[in-house]
């Protein structure tokens, strides 16, 4: 990559700029510093003055685990050297992780496809505007981005090392070290956020293929494969693991507990998890709107009942009962394990009544909410923009970025097709589709959950911008 860079420097020289100052403006306009970023900034603070990783409750720390400490590391490290509280470092910080992102997926269109391609991936990334707005967000996405980009460039780096060491051009040992990268920084992306498992998921995955396939085609030259497959998929592994063993032990020790990760819905041990209202969230909520006009809202907050849609209901006498639920739940704006226990005979119900709704459809509808909304979450415009009641700048906002949106999404099919036959791209489309098929099964569809798959969007976008045929000859068991 260097060396494409070293040629194309004007190329690159003049992006570079483009990505920063749009990252800049971002930063300066609309800096999102929200309650999660608070909750975070709190456990690092702890972490840093006090050696406890835990929250401030009523004047004491204590202990937590409701958050991977992931993000809390990166922003001790930040506050040791800037100070604590200063998110603008914090800020500035994540600009340049944000513009790593791009020289990564600018090398994994290169090693996949070609040089062309690797300046159109960079050029679409550094334009971006998704990622970034959330670059200048004090929250894990770009982080995130970054080690799955990472993660994913090591992995294609790997299987090329070993068709290349099968012709004797990289010595045995440097075919592993691309593993270690890529399974430290699949570990990095299980330590900021519970869901970065799914990378190594699909890693697993498309491993578990491999070596499949290269048991079926018992020729002779299949062993050393076969070998090689099951050494780099232990080394990855072990990589990505071992990080979690601290934080696992930890969990052990403080609270007699095996955490390995952080709860689903990121609650403490002393915590009421709200399970019965999640289930009837479930049952009917499709679309990101929803979320922040009923599901953010409990508990504390009122809730208003003329803003569920009919869908929420599946005859008059639900809907009476629910309008019961909500008004007695807005007399103290508190989740009580009675109400919770409403909520959840309510979801049971739809549930029961159609548990192809709530196990296909629903989920189906979440996920293509997440990948073709417009994503302006972060700012001033009205979610419900196809309202048309916005105003004028921000409606025209909201629709220029779903349009752009569409467009990704446009080229990420595009390139799919033009490249489905490229050495590695299942491993990329493996992690695409098991991510958003998780995401399917949440009842929170926010459209940012998507954007750890934006690496693979762009990288499949670029493909349709290479010069020449995308088919790379490589051993066998190496080929998709």
């Amino acid at each position: 990559m260097l060396g494409l860079v070293r040629r194309q420097a004007r190329f690159f020289l003049a992006v570079s700029g483009a990505a920063l100052a749009l990252r800049l403006f971002f930063l300066v306009r609309f800096p999102a510093v929200v309650d999660d970023s608070r909750f975070y900034a709190d456990l690092a603070t702890n972490w840093l003055q006090h050696g406890v990783y835990g929250i401030t409750d009523s004047g004491k720390i204590v202990p937590s685990f409701s958050r991977l400490p992931g993000y809390p590391a990166f922003l001790a490290a930040i506050f040791a050297t800037f100070g604590v509280g200063n998110f603008r470092a914090v800020l500035l910080t994540q600009v340049l992780f944000d513009l790593g992102t791009c020289l990564l997926v600018a090398d994994l269109a290169r090693r996949m496809f070609s040089k062309r391609a690797a300046k159109a991936a960079f050029l679409l990334a550094a334009i971006c505007p998704f990622l970034a707005n959330y670059a200048a967000a004090a929250l894990t996405e770009t982080l995130e981005i970054f080690f799955t980009a990472a993660a994913l460039d090591f992995a294609v780096a790997g299987l090329q090392h070993q068709v290349d060491a099968g012709s004797g051009q990289v010595p045995d040992r440097k075919r592993w070290l691309p593993w270690i990268g890529c399974g430290l920084c699949t570990g990095a992306c299980i330590l900021l956020r519970p869901d970065g498992g799914i990378l190594l998921a699909a890693l697993g995955a498309y491993w578990f293929f491999l070596l499949v396939r290269a048991y079926m085609q018992p020729a002779r030259n299949r062993a050393a494969d076969r070998r090689f497959i099951l050494r780099s998929g232990l080394i990855l592994a072990l990589c990505a693991l071992a990080p979690l063993v601290p934080w696992t032990l930890r969990n052990w020790h403080t609270f007699h507990r095996f955490e390995p990760l952080a709860p689903r819905y990121a609650n403490d041990a002393d915590e009421l998890v709200m399970k019965g209202f999640n289930q009837w969230s479930r049952s009917w909520i499709e679309e990101y709107t929803s979320v922040q006009e009923i599901y953010w809202r409990v508990p504390g907050d009122a809730i208003d009942f003329s803003r569920l849609p009919n869908r929420a209901f599946d005859s008059a006498q639900q809907r009476a009962d629910t309008a019961q639920v909500f008004a007695d739940y807005n007399q103290d704006h508190d989740l009580t394990p009675e109400i919770d226990a409403r909520f959840a005979a309510l979801g049971q119900a739809r549930m029961q009544a159609s548990r192809l709704r709530y196990y296909i459809w629903l989920p189906a509808l979440r996920i293509a909410d997440m990948w073709l909304r417009p994503r302006t979450e972060l700012l001033p415009s009205d979610p419900r923009w196809w309202e048309f009641n916005d105003d004028p700048v921000w409606l025209t906002v909201s629709i220029a970025f779903g349009l752009l949106n569409l467009a990704y999404v446009g080229m990420t099919a595009a390139g799919l097709l033009r490249a489905r036959y490229v050495s590695g791209i299942g491993l990329v489309v493996a992690f695409f589709v098991l991510r958003s098929l998780f995401l399917g099964s949440l009842e929170n569809p926010e459209p940012r959950y998507t954007l750890e798959c934006y690496p693979v969007v762009i990288l499949l976008a670029a493909a349709i911008f290479s010069a020449k045929p995308l088919l790379k000859a490589a051993p066998a068991a190496f080929e998709n």
